[in-house]
């Protein structure tokens, strides 16, 4: 689609979601990394010198002699950033680029509750993207931010999508199991997860309970409005590497059997603009009939880490629905589903 590939930097780029990012930027067909940025005790060593690497694929040759920039706007300048940030440094650094010019797709939660910014999967709301004209207008930025959503809401608001667009939503109950990767690294220390679950990750609960509701809400004038369903959700940290299982039983605005529940997860395509980029999940829902699936070792790498794995779909006994859906949380749910993110922007000429 692109003649030549847009420049694009990536903020934090030492950490577990930055290396993500690196590493699925490798070879992309429309963005080239030309700069790497870490914390100042990194500045100017190499990012091979600065950067514990954690991935099983080896680090890309061309990102190990790259030199490690500060994290700033003066130091950094190109069309597109990704923001690898902890929330607290994004909230003053990444306004900072938009202001200057750049677009940064972040995998950061500062601005998501606010109600110029899209959360965006744009399988599920692409047509987000135009609040941007009002972010841009109201806080004088050349550039914006466009955030994606916790790990732990993306592959389940894929699924509620296609079942909210069929039959309307009431009310979901959720349950998490979620991989230790998404504490970044070094994470949960041993001794408190071997042999054990822990009940509680803070402020986690929070975000899954409201950020389905933006995402699944509809552009009102100058803000995004929230999706008219409540949510309750327990998570939980599971000793699992990668990919987060949600457990979901659903009241639907009208009612519908398991078959024709599953029927409509598997046929679902998402917006037209969704669709045939370089990120795209394909299939959008995979949904498995197997008894005992999705499983996170098994099915976390489905369509490349992006597709969004459902099984189990049963009625439930006190609501309508029940079943389990499995989403790639490093990929899909954070680095990959920026980088999704900014090629649909390059599809809308966003950049």
């Amino acid at each position: 689609m692109t003649q030549k590939r847009i420049p694009v930097a990536v903020l934090a780029a030492t950490g577990s979601v930055g290396q993500r990012f690196v590493q699925l930027l490798d070879g992309h067909p429309w963005f080239e990394v030309t700069a790497l940025t870490a914390s100042e005790r990194s500045s100017g060593q190499t990012y091979g010198e600065a950067c514990h690497w954690l991935l099983p694929e080896p680090m890309p040759e061309w990102a190990r002699s790259l030199p490690v920039l500060p994290t700033s706007a003066d130091a950094v300048q190109v069309p597109l950033v990704f923001s690898a940030l902890p929330a607290d440094t994004a909230k003053t650094i990444e306004p900072e680029f938009a202001k200057a010019g750049s677009f940064v797709c972040t995998n950061a939660s500062a601005f998501r509750r606010e109600p110029d910014v899209p959360i965006l999967v744009p399988e599920v709301n692409a047509a987000h993207l135009e609040i941007l004209k009002v972010q841009q207008r109201k806080r004088g930025w050349k550039g914006g931010i466009v955030t994606n959503p916790n790990c732990t809401s993306t592959g389940m608001t894929v699924s509620l999508k296609a079942l909210m667009d069929a039959f309307g939503l009431e009310s979901v109950f959720a349950v998490s199991l979620q991989a230790l990767s998404g504490a970044g690294y070094p994470g949960v220390a041993s001794m408190d997860i071997l042999d054990n679950v822990i009940p509680y990750i803070g402020g986690e609960e929070e975000k899954v309970e409201w950020e389905p509701r933006k995402m699944l809400g509809v552009v009102g004038g100058e803000q995004l409005e929230l999706a008219k369903f409540g949510i309750s959700v327990h998570t939980n940290r599971v000793a699992v590497s990668d990919g987060h299982l949600v457990c979901l039983s659903i009241r639907l605005g009208k009612r519908a059997s398991a078959a024709e529940a599953a029927a409509v997860l598997r046929a679902y395509q998402g917006p037209a603009d969704s669709r045939g980029l370089p990120s795209s999940p394909s299939p959008v829902i995979l949904v498995r009939d197997e008894p005992n699936r999705p499983q996170p070792r098994l099915d976390r790498l489905t369509g490349k880490g992006m597709t969004t794995v459902v099984g189990r779909v049963r009625p439930d006994s006190q609501l309508d629905l029940k079943m389990v859906v499995l989403s790639h949380n490093t990929i899909r749910g954070a680095a990959g589903g920026s980088i999704y993110n900014a090629e649909l922007m390059v599809k809308e000429g966003w950049l």
